[in-house]
């Protein structure tokens, strides 16, 4: 009996033991639990919370008392080389740790004092030699130093002028630039920091030929007619990466390296080397160095199907072939059957020429049955285009036969041969994703002589759209559109040429081209456009965000009938790899109905 006792008791004990450590256990798997509390102004609170080791190991399995006593020892030296990166090299610090409580806690009062300011900048430029038909602006890129006198002497805006300034050398004209010195002398009783760098330029580099690699099925006039670089320029990085860019925009490749062919310059500067050794002077530039393309082709012929649906025109089958080199022309053509809407066409494009036009000419077929009005139409056209992405202009001449019918007031037929000319302006901080910025576009043009003409017309349009941010999450956008065209008698003008409104990229609450001049059942198009937009767009998350809009404007056959009819809702925005994703939910308030709105991309 008293051995069952003493077993009983014994299990007893050492359930309770147990019970006891495990805590304790649990705790030393934990690591110490200790809070910190950090006294600091402004940023330099967040500087230290996301940098010292006293939070940094908080909750680490290794921290006991003793690491964190000794943590808190050496907290005053860390804390200051800390605030030395933002400029205050003369701080007051103080860290103490009370573990009068159950859980220790560590109290940091920091008063950072005076911060250090830069005093003087000395840059000294060795080479960087100048002549009369290619001066070097050594006062301008001092000037453009990003450290100035006067401002806080922060380590990472000093390492960030030295990259900037070294930047601004090597992406023109002297690419193998050194820089041989930088030194920041810091004097805390003065709160003052003397910088000093030195850059030395190494030899000038100018461009050679132009050498191309990976050419085999297209002619050499795709390359040669984008480059602008001529044999003697002086090197820039920003003119490799225009050709190259131009060049990627062609189609005709899958890949384009456009660089300075290096391994002269290695070879240049190895006999340099070698000359120097032999006691010659070294050159203070190189030989031309070839401009080196090389290109990996994409495939000569592309076909693609695909389907899809549109808020404005249904849903959607196309079919597409593009040869890249019929005739020495490029081919793109397509097939697109959607239900308010059928379109055949085929393009050829011309090389680049070696001034920058685009020339293309093409045939099209379309078919449109849109509230009551079915047009069928024929066309041939030419166009030539030139310019920037910044500053696009182009003229055209379209001969288009049409006839049309109309729901109870029968048909009729219409042909003309108008010439165009186009402009659009693009000042935008991102082509894809624009948040900032504006696009105009201007057209004017008309069929003018009677030639192949049943009806002459002048006709001017005007679009625009304007990106203003309030910030990183609220954004306004603003949009417009006008339109006017000029004859004696709409009759004998095509469609075509006239206007309406309504739809995904134009009045949100109304069906695609609803808006217009009513004959009998039918909506038809009229001589003027009036239309504009407000939208507020608010980003929750960096791709995903939310809006509100109101859109108003018509089409009509004078001025004193457009009345503007209005739409207003909600949508969703979505920044996916493809570009912008809109889906809005509008109400017509002419029509009292509520529409889903689907588009990707912007107009423009």
């Amino acid at each position: 009996m008293a051995q069952v006792v003493t077993n009983v008791l014994r299990r007893a004990s050492a359930t309770l033991l147990l019970s006891l450590a495990l805590p304790l256990l649990a705790q030393a798997a934990d690591g110490l639990n200790y809070g910190v509390r950090i006294n600091a102004p402004g940023r330099l609170d967040n500087l230290l919370e996301e940098n010292l080791d006293l939070v940094r190991y908080r909750g680490n399995p290794r921290t006991d008392r003793e690491q964190l006593r000794r943590m808190v020892r050496t907290a005053p030296n860390q804390i200051k080389t800390l605030l030395a990166t933002e400029g205050y090299y003369s701080p007051e610090v103080a860290v103490r740790l009370d573990d009068s409580g159950a859980t220790p806690q560590v109290i940091v009062d920091v008063t950072p004092g005076e911060p250090v300011l830069v005093g003087a900048v000395e840059i000294v430029l060795n080479g960087f030699e100048s002549s009369p038909e290619s001066p070097f602006d050594k006062e301008g890129l001092k000037a453009g130093w990003t450290l100035p006198a006067g401002d806080v002497f922060r380590q990472d805006e000093w390492e960030r002028a030295k990259r900037a300034i070294l930047r601004a050398v090597v992406q023109t004209r002297y690419p193998r630039a050194q820089m041989t010195e930088s030194v920041a002398t810091v004097d805390p009783d003065t709160h003052r920091a003397l910088l000093r760098v030195a850059l030395d330029s190494g030899p000038e580099m100018r461009f050679g030929e132009l050498k191309i690699e990976g050419l085999k099925r297209y002619p050499e006039a795709v390359i040669r007619n984008l480059n602008k670089i001529k044999p003697g320029d002086v090197y820039s990085e920003a003119e490799l990466q225009a050709f190259q860019a131009r060049l990627q925009d062609t189609g005709y490749f899958s890949a384009v390296e456009v660089t300075a062919d290096l391994n002269t310059v290695i070879a240049a500067q190895q006999e340099a080397a070698e000359e120097k050794r032999t006691g010659a002077a070294p050159p203070a530039t190189l030989g031309p160095v070839p401009l080196l393309v090389h290109v990996v082709e994409n495939k000569r012929k592309n076909a693609s199907v695909g389907l899809g649906i549109s808020t404005n025109t249904g849903g959607r089958a196309s079919v597409s072939y593009d040869d890249l080199a019929i005739w020495g022309l490029r081919l793109k053509s397509s097939l697109t059957l959607e239900q308010k809407k059928q379109t055949a066409r085929g393009d050829f494009y011309f090389p680049t020429t070696a001034d920058g036009y685009n020339d293309s000419f093409g045939a099209a077929l379309e078919r449109n049955d849109v509230e009551g009005e079915t047009t069928r139409s024929a066309s041939i056209y030419a166009k030539r285009a030139w310019g920037t992405p910044l500053l696009e202009r182009s003229i055209s001449a379209e001969y288009l036969n049409e006839s049309k019918t109309v729901a109870g007031d029968g048909s009729s037929h219409a042909m003309s041969l108008p010439v165009t000319y186009a402009v659009t302006w693009r000042k935008l901080d991102n082509l894809i994703f624009p948040s900032r910025g504006y696009v105009l576009n201007a057209t004017a043009g008309g069929a003018l002589l009677p030639v192949l003409t049943d009806e002459k017309f002048l006709r001017f349009t005007a679009r625009g759209i304007t990106y203003r941010p309030l910030n990183a999450r609220n954004l306004f956008i603003f949009r417009a559109e006008l339109g006017a065209l000029a004859s004696s008698t709409k009759n004998g003008v095509p469609a075509t040429y006239l206007f309406r409104a309504g739809g995904d990229n134009s009045v949100r609450g109304y069906a695609y081209q609803e808006l217009g001049v009513q004959e009998g059942t039918a909506t038809v198009g009229g001589r003027y456009l009036a239309t504009a937009s407000a939208e507020y767009q608010y980003w929750f998350r960096p791709t995903w965000g939310a809006a509100v809009f109101y859109d108003a404007g018509n089409a009509a056959d004078s001025l004193s009938d457009i009345h503007p009819k209005s739409g207003y809702g909600i949508g969703a925005r979505y920044k996916s790899p493809v570009g912008p994703i809109n889906v809005d939910v509008a109400y017509g308030h002419a029509v009292r109905k509520a529409r889903l709105h689907f588009s990707l991309g912007f107009t423009f």
